[in-house]
């Protein structure tokens, strides 16, 4: 899964290496500490182009009458993504990038403490973590929102999570976003091993009201 993510990455350079127009209302970079619920960077792409906007993380099927009404759906599962009835839909019609510097995940050591570890490409360039997107409106309210799809985690990984969040190389951008045809469901599998790295942090990050560089910086295992 993914419960948290970091962006340090300036809105300008991310419009510009996604080919996106750039929405003026973009959350502040950089967050090393992104939550559920939080506005975050979502590339999309229609006939008019690939476009950078703000999305809620955390998806809204159109008959949740409220945000806070049934669970909070911040990640869908790719193995479950085109049947479960939230995503279906958006699986096939509103596939989206959703920029990211790295990611976070935890293991617990002997006493049932929580250990965070931070996760990143190891050459350091945005990761861009395959998502679905929904526009949900209720009385007036509208709000873009967002989910992560997730897949197994890669073999190097797996000792601190089981899942992780899919990750789409440059190459197979246009495929996700519906732009080179159809096919994205060969893109759902986990990276291969090699690409991210990964270093233990801090356990301030524990905190959702955490914030700063030191989050990231790596403390001894």
């Amino acid at each position: 899964m993914c419960g948290r993510f970091v962006l340090t990455h300036p809105s300008e350079a991310l419009a510009q290496l996604f080919e996106a127009a750039p929405s003026n209302d973009l959350p502040p970079v950089p967050n090393f500490n992104i939550c559920p619920t939080q506005a975050v960077h979502v590339v999309t792409s229609d006939e008019g182009g690939r476009r950078l906007q703000a999305m809620r993380w955390g998806f809204l099927p159109h008959w949740y009458k409220t945000p806070a009404d049934g669970p909070l759906l911040i990640n869908a599962r790719a193995d479950t993504l085109a049947e479960k009835p939230a995503f279906r839909a958006a699986c096939r019609e509103r596939r989206c990038l959703i920029p990211a510097s790295g990611f976070y995940e935890w293991t617990k050591d002997r006493d049932d403490r929580r250990l965070p570890w931070y996760i990143h490409r190891a050459d350091g360039a945005p990761v861009a973590f395959g998502g679905v997107w929904q526009a949900w409106e209720r009385e007036g309210e509208r709000l873009q929102t967002c989910a992560i799809v997730t897949t197994d985690a890669a073999p190097s990984l797996a000792h601190i999570h089981h899942r992780m969040p899919l990750s789409i190389e440059a190459a197979d951008w246009p495929l996700w976003l519906g732009e080179a045809g159809k096919g994205a469901a060969t893109l759902m599998h986990p990276a291969p091993d090699g690409v991210f790295d990964f270093h233990r942090v801090d356990p301030a990050v524990n905190s959702n009201r955490a914030s700063g560089p030191r989050l990231i910086e790596p403390i001894a295992a």
